[in-house]
């Protein structure tokens, strides 16, 4: 027997809200129909968390109407994939945690000083500071804040400027091929062929119905798993990190951005030569594929004004 919870919305944690993000683009990119069994192990594995979050973002989205619960066998797709729109709409309106971005976007316009302390932080954005710690902790993790001895913070590099900006994509160019190129390089036939299939949907149809954000972090995904494939974890650990930066710069400009059909069929290029053993070809379409993102980002328009 179906049931659903009352439409009223529920509050959300800024996890939950991630993880019930992360849900929607899982189920958009995978195409995935109505009637279609969304495992909660399943779920928290491909998210990297916990079922509890996992289970609060579900009875979120059963309230919206997109999902159903069974009692016995747990959630079904009530929509087709194709129109959940409205739902990813609301979630990339507001992509992330509050005070994350808020932090973000003062350091990005030279709103903060190199260095701060709690005091002041908690003060300007208006928060506790058991907030305000998690959500520090959370950016010392992703390497653009350290905590100073004694006290205080220190803010590090970011991607804050056109030339920086650049920089992160000449560095991708040389760390990126190399991973494809690298002797212990060996492609997983599962990842594969979910990308394959990821990237062909953006190319058919997804580049005009998949909001921004899910655009960009379906990219994301495409480096990410090419780089684990390298199987070095320095590459993969430094691809992580650059994407992480660009996200603070990509959230705030992604709305005025044309989708970019030519990028996901420049992905499928890539990935046809990998199925192909052919790392050659592999490495030199990465490298031009990340020259070409350079020039139109950087050059084609100042992602900062």
């Amino acid at each position: 027997m179906w049931t659903m919870t009352p439409p009223s919305e529920q509050h959300l944690s800024p996890l939950q809200s991630r993880v019930a993000r992360e849900i929607v683009a899982i189920v958009r990119r995978e195409d995935k129909q109505a009637g279609e069994h969304l495992a909660e192990s399943l779920l928290a594995e491909q998210v990297g968390t916990s079922r509890s979050p996992v289970q609060a973002a579900l009875r979120h989205l059963v309230a919206h109407g997109v999902l159903q619960q069974d009692p016995n066998r747990g959630y079904f797709l009530a929509r087709d994939a194709k129109d959940w729109g409205v739902v990813a709409e609301q979630f990339s309106s507001q992509p992330d945690d509050p005070l994350y971005l808020a932090i973000a976007e003062a350091r990005q316009t030279g709103q903060l000083p190199d260095e701060i302390n709690e005091a002041e932080l908690m003060r300007r954005f208006n928060v506790a500071r058991s907030t305000l710690r998690k959500v520090l902790t959370r950016i010392s993790e992703e390497g653009w804040v350290e905590p100073k001895v004694g006290h205080g913070w220190s803010f590090q590099n970011m991607i804050e400027s056109p030339e920086a900006y650049e920089e992160s994509y000449l560095f991708r160019q040389a760390i990126e091929p190399t991973g494809i190129l690298s002797p212990s390089f060996h492609a997983d036939p599962a990842e594969l062929k979910q990308l394959q299939q990821e990237q062909k949907l953006i190319v058919e149809s997804g580049f005009e119905r998949m909001t921004p954000i899910e655009l960009f972090e379906a990219n994301s995904r495409f480096h990410e798993i090419v780089a684990s494939w390298s199987n070095n974890r320095f590459i993969v650990q430094s691809v992580k990190r650059v994407n992480q930066l660009r996200r603070l710069v990509e959230y705030r400009q992604a709305s005025r951005r044309a989708p970019r059909q030519g990028q996901a069929q420049e992905h499928l290029q890539i990935l046809d030569a990998i199925a192909k053993q052919d790392f050659v070809t592999a490495a030199a379409l990465m490298r031009g594929h990340l020259d070409g993102a350079r020039r139109a980002k950087v050059h084609g328009k100042n992602v900062f004004e």
